[in-house]
């Protein structure tokens, strides 16, 4: 009573420190989560009925991919499971019941000659070139994965895992060890159509966007159109043009392996990196879970040096700028790099900026640094915006803390994020086209000024953190649910074993069109006879 007492005092003393004290109420919010966490037990997850055995492959070159991993590695090992991880980037957890693989290294792909001078920024205006960087890197990735030492070792021991959990994009090459295994995937990107077919479950694309699309909600007649010649030419691009090259490669390895489709169908369940306070509500089946933001949580106190250069803020605030994992600050275009650095000398604010090598021609209001603890930046009071490119995991991370966003969107999901940002009054998008100095210094002081953008990322936040369990014991529930009853094949959906054909009804419309068509036909020499009868007997009538 008495904090609820003085936080409307406050209020009442200046309205245009409202937006101040919805983000301080959000940090006594964290403070509160991370002394409940402290004391919490693991009484809303039953007690496993022994320690599993689980094997986890995360084989793309992703950072943010393997991030959605490692919440729910560390809770399965907190629990006494033993946790074997498979990724492209170097070890960080120290937990005794985890145990991390590498195989090939991230910067050594990187420097390979097909990637040299690439970045995301160059494929803006052509996505089909980074599509073909990607499919460049998977098929590196098929020929070179079962040839290291310690793949070979792993994999001929796959039959000691109780389950193999495999990241769902483009996860075809790590395939052989979930064959005849039971497994499940994390859906790291949140809903991704292609796979919601394999579970049985096709998307409806009237209001249900692909994971590539520009727009957060096809409702427009053009936008459904698109929407649904994207999902089916994608579908058939990746069927036709990439699987192929990947059964290829694996097949010099294992030749008796079934095809890639035979494989997939036999997934027991997918842990979805989604929620529809920064999603939408989406059609599932059972064995589709629902657990965004696995890697949210309260946010911890800075490191001095940045805690000092946030709180000498003052009234004015910070601005976070930050690009993510794969699009570095240093491959930032020249001609964004100086617009930014114009930018932030205009402000009030004080700025941190995520950026790997040194700047020239800063302003004294720039703190520039290789690393940043992002979620202790997020979810400390003084932050007024996060200027990202709108990769979901920042986004959810964005809305886990309150904190709202100016979107830069570069490739992939990030466009479509960043468009739902601006229609959930999250934030405001900017195209890098269109950047000009004055645009972007006043976009941030709309997002600053506009207590509309901190109220309404405030009220998602509350939602998001409003629920029965948190996202991680929801999927070390079905995580262990699943191994417990075997793969839990009643969970899944009879249309799996369904064609296309089947599925849509295709045949028995036919059969129906056929048999309307037979009886159309029918009918209309029946009316013909009737007639000639009528107008022959008229006929003779008059004769007589």
């Amino acid at each position: 009573v008495f904090y609820s007492r003085f936080i409307g005092k406050v209020v009442l003393l200046s309205r245009g420190r409202k937006s101040r004290i919805i983000k301080m109420k959000m940090w006594l919010l964290s403070l509160l989560l991370v002394v409940m966490v402290t004391v919490k037990t693991d009484a809303d997850v039953p007690p496993p009925e022994r320690p599993y055995n689980i094997l986890m492959l995360v084989p793309l070159p992703s950072k943010s991919h393997r991030n959605v991993f490692l919440p729910l590695a560390n809770a399965l090992a907190d629990r006494g499971h033993k946790i074997t991880l498979l990724s492209m980037d170097d070890p960080v957890t120290n937990h005794p019941n985890i145990v991390e693989y590498m195989h090939l290294k991230r910067e050594e792909l990187e420097e390979r000659e097909e990637f040299k001078g690439h970045s995301m920024f160059d494929h803006r205006a052509n996505p089909s070139g980074a599509f073909s960087m990607l499919g460049t890197v998977i098929e590196i990735t098929a020929q070179n994965l079962y040839n290291f030492p310690h793949i070979k070792e792993l994999y001929a021991r796959r039959n000691e895992f109780d389950l193999v959990v495999i990241d769902h994009m483009f996860n075809e090459v790590v395939y052989p060890f979930a064959h005849e295994k039971t497994w499940i995937t994390i859906a790291t990107v949140g809903m991704d159509y292609r796979q919601s077919a394999i579970y049985g479950n096709v998307q409806n694309p009237a209001f249900s966007p692909n994971t590539l699309a520009s727009y957060p909600r096809p409702y427009t007649l053009v936008n459904r159109i698109k929407n649904v010649f994207t999902m089916i030419l994608f579908a058939q691009f990746w069927r036709r043009n990439v699987v192929p090259g990947i059964e290829t490669e694996l097949a010099k390895h294992f030749p008796n392996l079934p095809s890639m489709l035979e494989i997939e169908r036999n997934q027991s369940l997918v842990l979805m990196n989604s929620h529809l306070t920064f999603d939408m509500p989406y059609p599932l089946l059972p064995n589709q879970v629902e657990v965004g933001g696995m890697h949210c949580r309260p946010s911890k106190p800075l490191p001095k040096k940045m805690l000092d250069w946030v709180e000498g803020s003052g009234r004015a605030g910070v601005v976070y700028f930050s690009l993510g994992s794969v699009a570095k600050g240093d491959t930032l275009p020249a001609k964004y790099r100086a617009l930014f650095v114009e930018a932030f000398r205009q402000l009030e604010q004080r700025v941190i900026w995520k950026y790997e090598q040194d700047l020239p021609g800063l302003s004294d209001n720039v703190l520039l640094t290789d690393w940043a603890p992002q979620q202790d930046i997020l979810g400390h009071p003084s932050v007024k915006v996060f200027i990202s490119h709108c990769g979901l995991l920042s986004t959810q991370e964005s809305v886990y803390h309150g904190t709202p966003i100016l979107g830069v969107p570069i490739f992939g999901d990030q466009p479509k994020n960043a468009k739902m940002i601006q229609m959930k009054n999250f934030g405001l998008h900017l195209e890098w086209e269109e950047l000009t100095i004055e645009l972007i210094v006043d976009s941030l002081r709309e997002i600053i000024n506009n207590d509309k953008y901190q109220q309404s990322i405030s009220v998602a936040s509350r939602e998001f953190r409003d629920q029965p369990q948190t996202p991680v014991e929801r999927a070390v529930f079905w995580t262990e649910y699943v191994i417990r009853h075997q793969g839990a094949p009643h969970l899944k959906s009879p249309s799996v074993q369904l064609s296309w054909i089947q599925y849509f009804m295709i045949d028995a419309i036919i059969v129906l069109l056929v048999g309307l068509i037979v009886f159309l036909k029918l009918l209309i020499v029946l009316v013909r006879k009737i007639k000639n009868m009528l107008c022959g007997g008229r006929s003779k009538a008059k004769s007589d």
